[in-house]
């Protein structure tokens, strides 16, 4: 059968492996395979099991609703998961499943969504974060008034945030009974058991006003109710990954029990630009007095390192690397500092997990290959998963090429090129700048369905990682720092240059687009170079002036470019877009979700109302219910379907494939 391009509605088509998870004797791995369901227009989350050594792989749950997290007993017989398959308005709840056979059943009845939860080391208790429930006298159809009173008021999945925090709390694993452990006007999250099950450790963030700052650090808590929490660590940064954005996981004792692996965040001035590391704590003697300070055991790697687990005899430290669009499994030796590199550049291992007995099971992907389960083994991977197989033995995938461009400041630009398929040599093409967002993030050989999508259209793919990307160290990261447009629009241009150089882009036929910073990123270039001919911009910002205290990034926002009444040239200056939007000659799609509250939408109707009163061809496209990141599969079909049409429509380019 001849292979066809990908197409919108190859979205229902793609199945993401995540969350894997050893059995205690390393022989079984629990996972979760979220593929969207057309009919429910919503996304499935299914449980998985698959053998170590690949000869099974079968699904464990086949309900309506979503089940993911899954986590197994310490004697292997039970695996507990999150769903909210009872009550979708009550919100996740853990369930256990015997393994022996049978239904699962629902453990907690608890009166809010539960998040991370965790198996004490006998098996007799969990330990899981959740909102504390609160009374409030309001109904659907006649909703009370929303009070605010935070400094830290909204967030995107959050909404309007009020009184709500979250902490720990005991649950009896055999019939479900509920103690509490923390309490106050602070979040706690992400804990984690001590081997002899006597503490606690997680992260919260503390003090006289902690919506003020970052600055989460670790506590240790004795496991029981009304105990005291010690604060572990004092780093003025972010200790701990609060926000889960790197899947790093909660802070890990060493088998042991003697020291503590987690995540430490950079100076507070550096913001999102500082690298988050791997750091290591002895653990104190409960009650002994503390914070201790921790070591850094990956810093002299300049980079991004992420998600720490130990080895069974403490000598090693495994970790995520990120580095110049590839992520891959390392580790370190503790006592030298000596890293080794275990899975090869050119991929993207996006979660990892360890046996007790040494096994290590990545999810790993390319450009051209979704992410599947694979055994690191003896330095190969071998692929214990494949979902995505099916399909991908039905359509055209191009793999992604490393490119690079001499850009300003000192730095060399690098990137990732797609070519469409069957281009013939010295044949220039349509070529669109996808830009990525964050703006601390990196384009990565992972799968990309809109790349795949665009390159069976025809279009050649440039994906670039200016100055502000992550995987180069923290001086190319921090050179963004306060200079938006100014530093990474040249960077872009750059590559864009090299292209029409190499005689691959059709210098004529040049769009541009992305989403969130890649949206702010695109208002940034057209402001600046009328070259390019059609451009997207989702989710996006141009009056910054105007964002400050609507979107839920105010701690940011101060630090980076100072208060807006006191440094309100530098507010201004990053305002270019919106300010100078007479200079913009490129027709442009705007594209947001109406309950946004990341990059809320008024700062894409500003833009969009600009550009129309100005006469240049662009049009809004308005997701109901939708936040940053659209939720509906339909809606995702439909922003691909949308983005080919406008590009299509002004680039010149004829549909080259058909659903």
């Amino acid at each position: 059968m001849h292979a066809r391009g990908i197409v919108a509605d190859d979205v229902y088509r793609l199945a993401t492996v995540e969350g894997p998870r050893f059995s205690p004797d390393g022989q079984w791995i629990a996972y979760t395979v979220t593929t969207p369901d057309r009919e429910a227009d919503a996304d499935q989350a299914d449980l998985w099991l698959a053998r170590w050594d690949g000869t099974e792989t079968r699904q464990l749950t086949r309900s309506k609703s979503s089940e993911h997290s899954p986590r197994f007993s310490p004697d292997g017989r039970r695996l507990a998961f999150l769903s909210d398959r009872a009550d979708e308005k009550a919100g996740d709840q853990v369930w256990v499943l015997d393994l022996a056979g049978g239904e699962a059943q629902q453990l907690s009845h608890f009166d809010a969504p539960i998040g991370d939860f965790a198996w004490s080391p006998d098996g007799n208790r969990l330990v899981f974060t959740a909102q504390r429930p609160h009374q409030r006298d309001e109904s659907e159809d006649k909703p009370a008034p929303i009070v605010v009173d935070r400094l830290w008021f909204k967030s995107d999945d959050g909404g309007y945030l009020r009184d709500e925090r979250s902490h720990l709390f005991l649950m009896d694993a055999h019939g479900g009974a509920v103690t509490p452990v923390t309490d106050g006007p602070y979040d706690d999250l992400q804990p984690s058991w001590s081997p002899d099950g006597s503490q606690i450790a997680f992260v919260s963030k503390r003090g006289e006003n902690p919506d003020a700052t970052d600055n989460w650090d670790l506590y240790l808590v004795p496991a029981r109710a009304g105990a005291e929490a010690h604060r572990l660590t004092a780093n003025p940064g972010a200790d701990g990954d609060a926000d889960g954005a790197w899947l790093s996981g909660p802070p890990r004792f060493s088998a042991d029990g003697r020291r503590m692996a987690f995540l430490a965040g950079g100076a507070p001035q550096d913001l999102w630009y500082a690298l988050s590391q791997v750091a290591v704590v002895d653990v104190p003697s409960i009650g002994a007095a503390g914070p201790v300070d921790a070591r850094l055991p990956t810093a002299a790697v300049d980079r991004n390192t992420l998600e720490p687990r130990w080895s069974a005899d403490g000598q090693w430290l495994y970790f995520r690397l990120e580095d110049d669009a590839s992520m891959v499994l390392a580790r370190v030796r503790l006592r030298d500092g000596h890293i080794e590199r275990l899975t090869a550049p050119g991929g993207v291992v996006s979660e990892y997990d360890m046996s007790a007995n040494g096994r290590i099971v990545v999810v790993h992907g390319t450009s051209a290959q979704p992410g599947e389960l694979s055994a690191l083994e003896r330095g190969k991977l071998r692929r214990i998963s494949r979902h995505n197989d099916a399909w991908l033995r039905e359509v055209d995938v191009v793999t992604a090429r490393p490119i690079a461009a001499q850009g300003a400041g000192g730095f060399d630009i690098h990137g990732l090129l797609l070519v469409p398929k069957g281009t013939p040599p010295g044949t220039r093409v349509p070529t669109l700048l996808r830009l990525h967002g964050g703006p601390v993030s990196q384009h990565q050989h992972e799968f990309d369905l809109s790349w795949q999508l665009f390159a069976a259209q025809g279009y050649a793919v440039v994906a670039p990682n200016p100055r502000g990307s992550t995987g180069r160290g923290y001086a190319f990261q921090r050179a963004l720092l306060a200079d938006w447009g100014y530093a990474d629009v040249p960077d872009v241009l750059a590559l864009t240059d090299r292209v029409v150089a190499d005689g691959i882009a059709d210098p004529a036929r040049l769009g541009v687009g992305g989403w969130s910073y890649g949206a702010i990123l695109t208002n940034y270039v057209i402001a600046s170079d009328t070259r390019f001919k059609a451009a997207t911009s989702g989710a996006g910002m141009s009056n910054m002036l105007g964002g400050y205290g609507v979107d839920q990034y105010m701690r940011e926002w101060e630090a980076e470019l100072g208060l807006p009444w006191k440094n309100t040239d530098t507010w201004l200056r990053l305002s270019y877009p919106f300010l100078h939007a007479d200079r913009i000659r490129t027709p442009t799609l705007f594209l947001c979700g109406a309950d946004d509250f990341n990059v809320p939408l008024p700062a894409t109707e500003q833009m969009y109302q600009a550009l129309r009163r100005l006469g240049v061809p662009t049009q809004l496209v308005i997701y109901p219910g939708q936040h940053h990141h659209l939720a509906r599969p339909s809606l995702r079909v439909d922003r691909l379907q949308r983005y080919v049409d406008w590009y299509n429509r002004w680039l010149g380019v004829s549909s080259a494939a058909a659903p």
